[in-house]
């Protein structure tokens, strides 16, 4: 099965608050679109993907995006994650009814192909399917098979709240890079270890990273 994946991204300025103990207000931006680079720039490189969709109205990021390959979808609706995921869920079936698609983070800067072709082949078995955060609350993918709704629910205790909504969680192992998502400076110290994509080994040259 060949996915098209919906990564959200809020505008720059405001992105990755919770890094202010590792990066200045100047450097936080540069950073969290190192973070979506890499990801999207490993996702496009997955054997499973068919397609990516950005979904954001930060137009430094589009600009960055669309130069690696990605198909940009303005946030029209503009009320937050979950919002901008269905928005993007729904720009790509209103031309392809028929696609599976994956809702995935944008801070995901250590993220291996082989490792999203895994969780995505494991995600094929299943109507809608989630894969967990490295800190086993969150979630940082979320798939919906062909005529199934995305339904996301992101956010706080999404593990939770995408398992209450009857998504079946991948309990692969093995797959840390499509886990280890980036909000404090301990989890980009974990991307780092894990071994980070160009675009983030640059920005993150020289940062402190807190240790755990």
């Amino acid at each position: 099965m060949q996915w098209t994946l919906v990564i959200p991204l809020k505008p720059l300025a405001r992105a990755k608050s919770r890094l202010s103990d590792t990066a200045a207000d100047g450097v936080r931006p540069g950073l969290a679109l190192a973070f979506a680079q890499d990801t999207v720039a490993a996702v496009l490189a997955c054997a499973a993907v068919a397609d990516v969709v950005v979904v954001t109205d930060d137009q430094l990021a589009a600009r960055a995006l669309g130069a690696l390959g990605a198909r940009i979808v303005p946030d029209a609706p503009g009320s937050g994650l979950n919002a901008a995921l269905a928005h993007g869920a729904f720009a790509v079936r209103e031309s392809r009814p028929a696609a599976a698609v994956a809702a995935l983070n944008a801070d995901l800067p250590a993220l291996r192909p082989d490792e999203l072709s895994r969780v995505l082949d494991a995600a094929a078995g299943y109507p809608r399917a989630f894969l967990a955060d490295a800190a086993a609350v969150g979630t940082t993918l979320l798939a919906a098979a062909p005529g199934q709704p995305l339904r996301p629910a992101f956010g706080t205790d999404s593990r939770a709240r995408h398992r209450a909504s009857g998504a079946a969680e991948l309990g692969l192992p093995d797959v840390n890079s499509v886990r280890q998502d980036v909000d404090t400076g301990e989890d980009l110290r974990a991307a780092l270890a894990l071994g980070v994509g160009p675009y983030t080994a640059a920005v993150s040259a020289g940062l402190l990273i807190p240790e755990s």
